[in-house]
């Protein structure tokens, strides 16, 4: 009990301190990277459906218990959904990619069939979420292909369709492509790349919120930060009172 408080108690604590010490960003000006996102959710498409109570949400969680025959509730079902949903703060809105995430949902929902117990826990549309995670950008500006990538995508595409592009360049009619030749057809990729890399980052960015890669936290709630950061004090007081009974249990025995 000692050590699985102890071990507890650190969990707790580098959750607490995150939440405490990573400032809030908008999503319109976030640092590509690790952050922290404060706005209301909505749905990416149409709303999911919950899996048992068919309530349309954001992202569910479902739990199965059974009871057995000394009266002991049993896990036998258990699951999330996957789908993403959209972070709006009024800076803009950012993809949430709930895969992999710590979610804790203060809608939940608890009923009973038979010997059977069912509990549902939902995100759902407007409510004010909160995230931690990987924060990316793609698209537009943040498009990492360059000028020089582009040439030589236009000129690979062109060589594929040998006949069009001899007719186009073969000026002199001897099915080949002479130096000059070479040279007109590159001035022109290069012209045809620019159009495409314009037309790229004239494309609006499209953000998203993401598991760190590097093993950090990823956390999303519908509870505030300040809610997030008392609950897990209180869970920091609850392990240490557990450690320090259990080493005064384990002094008792001694």
């Amino acid at each position: 009990m000692a050590v699985i408080s102890l071990f507890a108690w650190l969990s707790v604590l580098h959750r607490q301190r995150l939440i405490v010490g990573t400032p809030t960003s908008r999503i319109a000006s976030a640092a590509q990277g690790y952050v922290e996102l404060l706005g209301n959710a909505r749905p990416e498409g149409a709303p999911i459906l919950s899996k048992y109570l068919m309530l349309p949400c954001l992202w569910y969680r479902y739990q199965v218990e059974r009871k057995n025959h000394k009266n002991q509730w049993r896990t036998v079902e258990t699951g999330e959904s996957s789908a993403p949903f959209r972070l709006d703060d009024g800076s803009g809105d950012c993809v949430i990619d709930p895969r992999g995430a710590e979610i804790i949902a203060r809608h939940k929902d608890n009923w009973r069939v038979g010997n059977e117990r069912y509990t549902e826990w939902k995100l759902l549309e407007q409510d004010e979420v909160y995230a931690l995670g990987e924060f990316k950008t793609i698209g537009g500006s943040n498009d990492p292909v360059t000028h020089d990538k582009l040439v030589k995508q236009v000129l690979s595409d062109w060589k594929l369709d040998n006949a069009n592009m001899l007719q186009r360049f073969d000026l002199n009619g001897n099915g080949l492509l002479d130096m000059d030749e070479w040279l007109l057809a590159r001035q022109a990729a290069k012209r045809e790349a620019r159009k495409r890399l314009d037309a790229a980052r004239a494309k609006p960015d499209t953000h998203f919120m993401l598991k760190p890669r590097d093993g950090r936290l990823f956390l999303i709630s519908n509870l505030s930060p300040e809610k997030l950061a008392r609950r897990y004090a209180l869970w920091i007081g609850l392990n240490l009172m557990i450690f320090f009974g259990a080493l005064g249990g384990i002094a008792w025995v001694l």
